[in-house]
């Protein structure tokens, strides 16, 4: 089983380091000690990252789609073409880069410092372990 430390933890929840231990201090989730270090078991930061993206979700007005992977984040970049228009979204540690119609950014009003959140429907993934 794969364990994380305090510091790991917190960038794969997308926090400080500072966040993560008072979210373990307060028993948000479970941590152990291994000699000097506290460290998180992988299952149970995984079920916190859940959680964590729920309580987030909840804050936000959600529209109705089935496209179940999104990120929200701000716009960073719009390059606009005649017809297309390419977008790019820093969500936490992610850039997402999106190819559109030049006509949906501007219906959409994206603008580089506006909220967005970018919706992945995908046939194919690929996953690597990190």
């Amino acid at each position: 089983m794969d364990s994380y430390t305090i510091g790991q933890a917190a960038r794969l929840l997308g926090v400080s380091v500072d966040t993560a231990r008072r979210w373990a201090d307060a028993e948000r989730f479970p941590t152990r000690r291994e000699g000097a270090r506290r460290m998180v078991d992988g299952p149970d930061l995984a079920a916190f990252c859940v959680q964590v993206a729920r309580e987030g979700a909840e804050d936000e007005e959600v529209p109705a789609t089935s496209a179940r992977n999104a990120f929200p984040g701000i716009v960073t970049a719009v390059k606009l073409g005649t017809v297309d228009a390419q977008v790019e979204i820093q969500a936490g540690p992610h850039r997402v880069v999106s190819l559109l119609t030049r006509e949906a950014v501007e219906e959409l009003g994206l603008v580089v410092g506006a909220r967005a959140v970018a919706r992945v429907k995908a046939t194919s993934v690929f996953v690597d372990r990190a």
